[in-house]
């Protein structure tokens, strides 16, 4: 999952999340440090106060905008992404679901298991033929 996706995965599971799970409050600190990052960019800061439902629907509003401002590799948007799906989707986080596979270049500490696929792959050799 990319940071893009991660992002809107957040941002989906936030409005179907209930009221009173603790979401909204996570959701609120996403969707600041969200505006904060898109600053300039008006249609993409007005699509943030629709509370749509659907991952591809946010991809195809703001996916480039997150992309092109820097917030789909800022480590604190990203943070910020996963405590909303840990409280909206505590099952699915648990079942890595929303992991991140792709770090763009970020630098900096990681404080979580990370792997990092650079490269093609190579397939590995097939059992008794090495």
């Amino acid at each position: 999952m990319t940071g893009v996706e991660l992002i809107v995965a957040a941002l989906a599971a936030a409005a179907t999340a209930g009221i009173g799970s603790g979401v909204q409050d996570a959701y609120a600190g996403l969707k600041r440090l969200l505006v904060r990052r898109l600053a300039g960019r008006a249609q993409v800061v007005a699509a943030l106060a629709a509370d749509e439902e659907q991952p591809g629907v946010w991809q195809a509003r703001i996916g480039d905008d997150l992309t092109a401002s820097g917030a789909a590799f800022d480590s604190e948007v990203l943070t910020a992404a996963r405590a909303v799906l840990r409280l909206a989707d505590p099952i699915g986080t648990q079942a890595g679901t929303y992991t991140v596979t792709n770090n763009y270049g970020a630098v900096g500490g990681f404080h979580a298991p990370v792997t990092f696929n650079q490269g093609r792959q190579i397939p590995p050799a097939a059992p008794g033929t090495v």
